[in-house]
C-alpha cells in the first residue's frame, strides 16, 4: 500500500461524513462542517495524482481505486445533496450516469488490453464538480436571477461532465466495437 493508494481509499471512507453531516441538521454549520470534509477529500484526489505520478508514475490498481473513489466519492455526495434540496435530480442523474457509461468503457476497454488514462476533459469535469459541489453546500441565500450560484456552478459541471463522457466514448468507440477476446483464467 502506498501513499496514492491510501489517499484513495481515505477519499471513499470520508463519503460517510460527508453524507452524514449534510443530513445533520440538528448540528448547527453541519453543511460547512461537510463542505470542509469534502474540501480535504476533493484535494486528496489531486495529491494521489501528483504524488503517484512523482514515485510510482500509476500503477493499474492505483489507477482503478482513484477512480473507483472519485466515483464513490461525488455519487454520494450528489445523493447527500439531493436529499437535502441542494442539488436537483436532473445534473445528479446526468452526472451519475456518465460515471456509471466511464466505468463500464473502461472495463471493456481493459478487458481487450488497454488503458483509458484521465483526459484534459475528465479533469476539467472533475475541478467544476468539485466546485459546483462545494458550493452547493455553501449556498449563498440570495438568488442569482432565477437560481442559486451554485446551480450555476452544476450547469457548467454538467456540461463538463457531458464532454468528458463524449470525449471518452469518442475515443475508445472502435475498441467496444471490436469482437471480444476470451480471458484466460
Amino acid at each position: 500500500m502506498n501513499l496514492p493508494n491510501a489517499l484513495a481509499l481515505f477519499r471513499i471512507v470520508m463519503v460517510v461524513p460527508i453524507m452524514s453531516f449534510t443530513r445533520a441538521d440538528q448540528i448547527e454549520y453541519h453543511f460547512v462542517i461537510a463542505a470542509g470534509f469534502f474540501l480535504v477529500a476533493a484535494f486528496t484526489d489531486f495529491l494521489d495524482g501528483y504524488l503517484a505520478r512523482r514515485t510510482t508514475g500509476g500503477t493499474v490498481l492505483g489507477a482503478f481505486l482513484d477512480t473507483t473513489a472519485d466515483k464513490i466519492m461525488v455519487t454520494g455526495t450528489l445523493l447527500a445533496l439531493v436529499s437535502v434540496d441542494h442539488v436537483s435530480i436532473w445534473p445528479a442523474a446526468i452526472i451519475i450516469f456518465r460515471e456509471f457509461t466511464v466505468m463500464a468503457l473502461r472495463g471493456v476497454v481493459a478487458q481487450r488490453g488497454g488503458l483509458i488514462a484521465p483526459s484534459t476533459w475528465g479533469k476539467i469535469k472533475a475541478f467544476t464538480q468539485y466546485g459546483a459541489l462545494f458550493f452547493a453546500f455553501l449556498r449563498f441565500p440570495e438568488k442569482w436571477g432565477p437560481w442559486y450560484f451554485d446551480q450555476y456552478l452544476m450547469l457548467i459541471a454538467v456540461i463538463a461532465t457531458i464532454g468528458s463522457a463524449w470525449g471518452y466514448i469518442t475515443a475508445f468507440w472502435s475498441i467496444v466495437r471490436t469482437e471480444p477476446t476470451e480471458v484466460k483464467t
